[in-house]
């Protein structure tokens, strides 16, 4: 079963280093003092952090040839520091969660055994009660997911459903994805693909995590900027739960 994985900034393409290059060129001595600094980890990361790369991504005004990868990371990076979340491997699982769920197969629940995929929370929280032990991390690492994306990209559909209804509310949903966090940071499949700390951030740390996405879906995502995966980020997530 497919596990999201904080490994966007692994995942930039030529594109997005030529990006990176035009904004922040100017500021070196030459691109291939720039391109030498980028493969170097510590030191992308610091070029990474750059709030022009931010800047200029809100505010080209033509199509952006990068990665939905890069663009989710920039966003998604600088509006976690503004909210005093640093660890940026948590920044790098969250955009990475965006990229995949830009893609609607990607939102649907991994189904148990001859089962097929789940498209609801209420569906993944019953199937965790015949799911064996492996099944059962990944539908609480993906009711997390879930459950992180619905409440900070798409709050006020939440709220339209909670008040037209009677669906669960924003607070329902911080509790269960909270929970299946907690629960799947203890797992030893997330000690074997290093999500234990990241589970354990998100779990602890859920609504602040949430709002900072409130705030990036509310100012900083802008739609026809990358590729049309975005567009289809927000026309098929609008799929909400049923539960």
């Amino acid at each position: 079963m497919h596990v999201i994985q904080p490994n966007c900034r692994v995942q930039f393409t030529a594109e997005d280093i030529d990006f990176i290059l035009n904004v922040l060129r100017p500021g070196v001595d030459s691109s291939e003092g720039l391109c030498r600094l980028l493969a170097d980890e510590d030191t992308r990361d610091l070029i990474l952090d750059d709030e022009k790369l931010l800047h200029a991504i809100l505010e080209h005004r033509s199509c952006l040839r990068i990665s939905t990868h890069f663009y989710f990371y920039i966003l998604v990076r600088q509006v976690f520091r503004r909210s005093g979340l640093e660890e940026r491997a948590v920044a790098d699982y969250v955009a990475e969660l965006l990229a995949e769920f830009s893609r609607f197969e990607r939102t649907r629940g991994p189904g148990v055994g001859p089962t097929q995929p789940f498209d609801y929370v209420c569906d993944m929280l019953a199937a965790l009660q015949t799911a064996d032990d492996s099944t059962s991390f990944y539908l609480r690492a993906h009711i997390g997911n879930h459950s992180l994306f619905m409440t900070g990209i798409f709050p006020d559909r939440v709220r339209y459903r909670t008040e037209r209804r009677g669906a669960p509310g924003l607070r329902y949903y911080e509790e269960v994805g909270r929970a299946n966090y907690r629960v799947a940071s203890d797992h030893r499949l997330a000690r074997k693909y290093d999500l234990d700390g990241i589970f354990t951030t998100l779990a602890e740390r859920f609504q602040t995590t949430r709002l900072a996405l409130n705030d990036l879906g509310e100012r900083l995502i802008t739609l026809g900027d990358v590729d049309a995966s975005i567009n289809s980020l927000l026309k098929h997530s609008l799929k909400a739960d049923r539960s």
